[in-house]
């Protein structure tokens, strides 16, 4: 249905030197004024198990305190926790405690300083600390559950712009002791940096494995991250910087937004860990004239942009370039999170294309969000069997090492990449190249016409409706150890991009449209049991298909629709409609068929 339409492929005297003195200890940061003195107390008892490392800690504080302004008083006497003598601090560190370590009135006294303005920093064994305070928890985030091995693995820096996380590329590749939680914190706090379970033995997480963050207790400020067991982490500059970054957040003079991952506009996205086990089908293809010279696509069916585009819905963003990683890319990924879809399935034209050299970008935002990249390779010209499989070397081979390149744990953890219109090639055998190390998928419920490919989806935004050969592929694709991936939408009207269509639309029918996709996918007699879901689309504007936020009051004159009335929600609080009920859709699937 899709190639109806046409496509192109951041003083006192002494402040100069305690400025200096910081940017040395906190390597790959730029040079700062010196922070006011401020005093920092740093506990460290414990009454579990006790780290060697506690020592190394303790001693990188203090030179992180000469270096950057503040004064550390380091203890293990909780008789420090009275109202008075927190009063003379500005942060509190729990490094490396472990087990009930304050008396009633103690703890009393921390949550009190905290929640009056006072800060907090959490260090790996804080989070196994005070099993018997309740509201400890919701101080420090998550309370330890589990450890492997210490071992090397990849973290991905979720917030680069927290002071603790600013010196960090995307990805960082350390030796720890990684834990597992209790509890997913993510709706609760600002993640700032995850593990990639996918590069480590013994992750519990689900793939959603928040290990670094921060959010405001009270009027004070908490910080917490699970590294730290080793002795030689205090010896990294990388780390001491991390806690540099986290004790002055929390002391209140470096600020920072630590409010639950979303933003403005964006509430936390509800608890649940992100399924990977959900695709959302993503368009790079947008342009405007501010970033690459024309308009692309928005003009599509004779239209004139920006008021004016080939849609029948008009962007909350507006008409957008897909370049435009800091604003819309970025807003995007946050919205894909939103609806707890842990997965996009990148439109991509071939090599050396618009989308290519996208990609990154996106990529980069995706990390960002915690969100991976699958591959929707589209039928560009000259697109043959044996093109797909260089094209699927290629992208491994150029994107692979990126942390949000997605790959498929309970599959081998083989990337994924969706065959549009596959149907145009009879002889795929050449994919036998491929599909030992890469999931491949047809798009058809004909099961005749999968040989060579690693399961099936079908795109399709209408007949998701009525599901037409869905239970047979689904049983086709279980039976055979295939993957199976229907597609659900929230409609389909594409009348604005190609003008006099007289072939089939759907209409959304204020979400009844969306919940029937999904209930058919999702029903064993009907849908077949997926593997995954995927969603047709994130960003689809031509179609009309799109969950992305919708303007609730679009240009006059054109006619456009809107989200009013989806879900009995109306005006603004409507845009997002869509967004919140595939995260409902999302809890559904993994409530009814277990998984991520």
């Amino acid at each position: 249905m899709r190639t109806r339409l046409m496509r192109r492929s951041t003083a006192a005297a002494g402040a100069l030197v305690l400025a200096l003195a910081a940017a040395i200890a906190a390597p790959g940061t730029t040079a700062r004024a010196a922070d006011p003195a401020y005093q920092v107390l740093v506990f460290s008892k414990t009454a579990g198990f006790r780290h060697d490392s506690i020592p190394a800690g303790i001693e990188a504080i203090h030179s992180l305190g000469t270096a950057n302004s503040f004064t550390v008083t380091a203890t293990e006497d909780s008789a420090a926790f009275t109202p008075a003598n927190l009063a003379d601090y500005e942060a509190v560190v729990f490094l490396n405690t472990t087990g009930d370590v304050l008396a009633e009135a103690q703890q009393s006294a921390l949550q009190s300083y905290v929640d009056g303005g006072g800060g907090f920093v959490g260090i790996h064994a804080a989070a196994d600390t005070e099993y018997e305070w309740p509201q400890y928890e919701q101080l420090v985030g998550a309370r330890f559950k589990s450890h492997p091995a210490i071992q090397q693995a990849t973290i991905t820096t979720e917030d680069g712009t927290h002071p603790a996380t600013a010196h960090l590329g995307p990805a960082w590749t350390r030796t720890d002791e990684w834990y597992n939680y209790r509890t997913n914190p993510r709706s609760s706090v600002r993640v700032l940096q995850s593990l990639d379970e996918s590069t480590y033995s013994g992750g519990e997480m689900g793939g959603d494995h928040p290990i670094t963050w921060c959010h405001p207790q009270g009027t004070g400020r908490s910080f917490y991250t699970g590294l730290g067991h080793t002795s030689e982490s205090y010896a990294d500059p990388a780390f001491r910087s991390l806690l540099l970054g986290g004790i002055r957040y929390a002391a209140g003079v470096a600020p920072a937004d630590c409010s639950p991952r979303g933003g403005t506009g964006d509430p936390p996205p509800g608890g649940e860990a992100l399924s990977t086990n959900v695709h959302l089908f993503y368009y790079p293809w947008y342009g405007t004239p501010a970033g690459q010279g024309s308009w692309r696509h928005w003009q599509q069916g004779g239209h004139t942009p920006p008021e004016d585009i080939g849609a029948d819905l008009y962007p909350a963003l507006g008409p957008y370039d897909s370049g435009d990683a800091a604003g819309a890319v970025d807003q995007h990924m946050k919205w894909v999170a939103r609806s707890g879809a842990g997965v996009i399935v990148y439109s991509w034209w071939g090599r050396g294309g618009y989308e290519d050299g996208l990609a990154r970008r996106a990529l980069d935002a995706a990390q960002r969000q915690g969100i991976k990249v699958a591959w929707h390779i589209e039928p560009y010209s000259g697109r043959t069997a044996q093109s797909v499989v260089d094209d699927i070397t290629y992208l491994d081979q150029t994107y692979g090492s990126h942390p949000a390149f997605y790959r498929d744990a309970a599959h081998g953890n083989r990337p994924a990449y969706y065959i549009f219109e596959s149907l145009r090639i009879a002889d795929w055998s050449p994919l036998d190249q491929v599909t030992p190390t890469a999931t491949v998928l047809a798009q058809t419920t004909d099961t005749t016409k999968i040989a060579h490919f690693s399961g099936l989806y079908t795109y399709d935004g209408i007949a998701g409706a009525t599901a037409p050969g869905w239970k047979q592929a689904g049983d086709y694709a279980k039976a055979h150890n295939l993957i199976w991936a229907p597609s659900v939408a929230p409609g389909y009207v594409d009348d604005r991009a190609v003008p006099g269509n007289t072939t089939p639309t759907l209409g959304r029918s204020d979400g009844v449209t969306y919940d029937k996709e999904w209930n058919n996918a999702l029903d064993p007699a009907i849908g077949g049991s997926p593997t995954w879901v995927s969603v047709t689309s994130f960003n689809e504007w031509h179609e009309g298909s799109s969950i992305e936020p919708a303007s609730s009051n679009p240009p006059a004159g054109h006619g456009y629709q809107t989200f009013s009335g989806a879900y009995g929600k109306t005006g603004a609080a409507a845009e997002s409609a869509y967004l919140d009920r595939t995260r409902y859709w999302v809890g559904e699937f993994i409530k009814r068929h277990g998984g991520e």
